[in-house]
Order: C-alpha cells, then sequence, then structure tokens
C-alpha cells in the first residue's frame, strides 16, 4: 500500500515515531512513552534485582540499542540506574509509587500531544490565517487534561493493573470445573 499525503516529506525514524495510518494519511505518533512505562513496569515487578537491555529488549520486542537510548533518558530524569558488571543492568532509582506516568512522559516525549503545523499556512486562506490560533486554545486544554491525568497515575498503580490483567487471563486459561 502506497502512503498518500499533502506533503512529499514523510519521515520516519524508527527510534522516536511510527508512522500510523488515520483517516487515510499518514501520522507521526510517538511510541517512547509506551516503551518507557513497559521498562520501568519490568522493572519494578523485578523488585531491585537488575534487568540487561537483552532482556528487556525481548519483552519489549524490539533492539536492545534503542532500550539502552530509552534508559538514558529515564536515567537523565532520575527514574532509572544502572548497576554495572557481571549481572548488572537497569533498576529503579525510586520506588514506584514516587514515579508518576506524567515524570515518565516528560522524560521521554518533549513534544506536545498534538503538533502544529510544520510550516506557516497560508496566509492568503482564511482558514491559514486563522487555525493556529483557534487550534493553539483545544490543543493547549488537550494537553492540561492530559497531563492531569499522567499525574494522577504512578509506575506502582500501572504495575497492579498489570499484575490484575495477568490474573485475569490465567482465570479464564484455566479449565472450569
Amino acid at each position: 500500500m502506497r502512503l498518500r499525503s499533502f506533503d512529499s516529506r514523510i519521515k520516519c525514524n524508527y527510534y522516536s515515531y511510527t508512522l500510523s495510518w488515520q483517516g487515510g494519511f499518514a501520522v507521526n505518533t510517538s511510541s517512547r512513552f509506551a516503551f518507557a512505562v513497559h521498562v520501568l513496569a519490568l522493572l519494578s515487578l523485578q523488585e531491585g534485582a537488575p534487568l540487561s537491555s537483552e532482556m528487556i529488549a525481548g519483552s519489549v520486542n524490539t533492539n536492545p540499542a534503542l532500550i539502552r537510548r530509552l534508559l538514558t533518558m529515564l536515567a537523565e530524569a532520575g527514574l532509572t540506574t544502572s548497576q554495572l558488571g557481571a549481572g548488572g543492568g537497569a533498576l529503579l532509582a525510586r520506588p514506584p509509587d514516587d514515579i508518576t506516568l506524567l515524570e515518565v512522559y516528560r522524560a521521554v516525549d518533549d513534544a506536545q500531544l498534538f503538533a502544529m503545523h510544520r510550516e506557516e499556512p497560508n496566509p492568503a486562506c482564511m482558514v491559514g490565517r486563522n487555525i493556529q490560533v483557534v487550534l493553539r486554545g483545544i490543543i493547549d486544554e488537550a494537553q492540561q487534561a492530559m497531563e492531569a491525568s499522567l499525574g494522577a497515575r504512578t509506575l506502582a498503580d500501572a504495575t497492579s493493573d498489570l499484575v490484575r490483567a495477568e490474573r485475569a487471563r490465567e482465570r479464564k486459561r484455566r479449565p472450569h470445573g
């Protein structure tokens, strides 16, 4: 299937963005936040035992080099640390209930939830002249709502939800009787 776009400059950065098909157009969506929560949840479940980037990459189903770059971002934000040497690897820097999902988001996603035009819209067009002003308020409101939601949830909350989901899955798989 060939991608269609008004702009021929579609670019895919394998680390930070994936192209997804929405409404007939390719759009950039970051997967770093989902990967980061995945990594931190794994570390949380290890209860202090370090995990190598290779082990983490196996769970995330990606390249260990990508995981190392992500771990660097998380370490710079004070969310992870590392243990060197044989049997070393990544560790949580703080307890899971002291890490909000907003901190995780801010550690790995430096952009707004929604992006504005990369180039100035056409000022000769009524829509082009005004769309930025109209969208800015809407986008800011959506960003604030998302950040409030992420700020109210911790890594411990996400990890508890994962454990509950796995237990429910196991109950469904057991034969009844």
